[in-house]
């Protein structure tokens, strides 16, 4: 299944808005990168939100019968999802009240994503974002054997 997360690996300019009124503007760049042995996959998030620096780091990993995402955030903030890749280049991400969908293009230059909130019990569109492949370099550590 972590072979699956490949699809991510590289570095990628974002940019997307929620579908909230008043409407939040987000750009910056995601960098996915494997630890050395392939193991874990690191996701490295810095973007502006309405230009407020934010910044994220995600962890991907096997653990038991599934692979699950921790993060850790610059406001403090922590979460656990679980990861799934239900067909070639598409990755969910589903946590207690937030879920997405990532879908890479078959070219690889380009990636959407779908990030939906529970409110009131229910799933609501919550934000879109638009990803740009500018590199897709693995670290030189992780691309050893």
């Amino acid at each position: 299944m972590m072979e699956e997360l490949d699809a991510l690996v590289g570095v990628w300019r974002s940019a997307g808005e929620t579908v909230d009124d008043p409407v939040v503007h987000i750009e910056g760049s995601d960098v996915y990168e494997w630890l050395p042995g392939r193991h874990f996959l690191v996701h490295h998030v810095d973007v502006s939100v309405d230009g407020r620096r934010y910044q994220a780091l995600e962890m991907f990993g096997a653990e038991a019968d599934a692979v699950v995402a921790r993060a850790y955030d610059s406001d403090g903030v922590t979460g656990t999802m679980t990861v799934g890749t239900p067909e070639h280049g598409v990755v969910t991400l589903t946590g207690p009240d937030t879920r997405a969908r990532l879908v890479v293009a078959g070219d690889g230059a380009s990636m959407a994503a779908r990030w939906d909130r529970l409110d009131d019990g229910a799933w609501r569109h919550w934000m879109d974002m638009r990803f740009t492949r500018e590199s897709s370099t693995r670290s030189p550590a992780a691309a050893r054997p």
